[in-house]
């Protein structure tokens, strides 16, 4: 007889737990002033939200198996793994508001630094065209920035009104304040 190797995880490796090999991503004043990888960036981050039927499906599994094998915790599988995504939904939007945050402060600052510019600029046409096209180039990019605040509360909602349907019974425990802060912001459709 062969020993007893543990059974491997099926699916979607990506979509049923985080990165074996988790990437440090630093952000920077760049990654804010370059659209395409803030977007990029965001994109990944938004994936537990996009896959969240998914991802319930599978840690109710994970969390009947491990009760099966007799390693679970205490309270029900379904609270086990609604505290479980719940924590993953949590830590995620925290990391992402923090993204966006950051970049809405750079990109702003960005602005200002050039207002100071044109308007200590009086003789030099060539500049202040210059410094106007970068403001012009700038305010496209605060937009831009600032409309995924928005993104953030419909992708949050849709997530929560997903979660919600699996897991209706679920609060975050008393305990937890960071969590509680989270539902608390999320049933009232605002920010932490």
């Amino acid at each position: 007889m062969s020993p007893s190797k543990p059974s491997p995880l099926l699916g979607s490796l990506a979509i049923q737990a985080p990165s074996l090999t988790p990437q440090v991503v630093h952000v920077s004043p760049a990654t804010c002033h370059n659209l395409s990888l803030f977007k990029d960036l965001l994109r990944e981050y938004r994936r537990l939200d996009d896959t969240i039927t998914v991802r319930l499906n599978r840690s109710n599994a994970q969390f009947r198996d491990l009760d099966r094998a007799g390693t679970s915790r205490n309270g029900t599988i379904q609270d086990q793994a609604c505290a479980h995504i719940w924590k993953e939904l949590v830590e995620n939007w925290k990391r992402r508001t923090e993204i966006v945050d950051y970049c809405v402060k750079v990109v702003d600052q960005s602005m200002s630094q050039k207002h100071k510019v044109v308007d200590g600029l009086e003789g030099d046409v060539r500049v202040n065209r210059k410094t106007q096209a970068e403001l012009f180039a700038d305010e496209v990019k605060r937009n831009q920035v600032h409309n995924e605040l928005s993104v953030e509360k419909i992708i949050r909602q849709r997530s929560l009104d997903a979660f919600q349907s699996r897991c209706r019974y679920f609060t975050p425990p008393m305990n937890d304040i960071e969590a509680r802060k989270w539902w608390d912001a999320a049933q009232s459709q605002e920010a932490p």
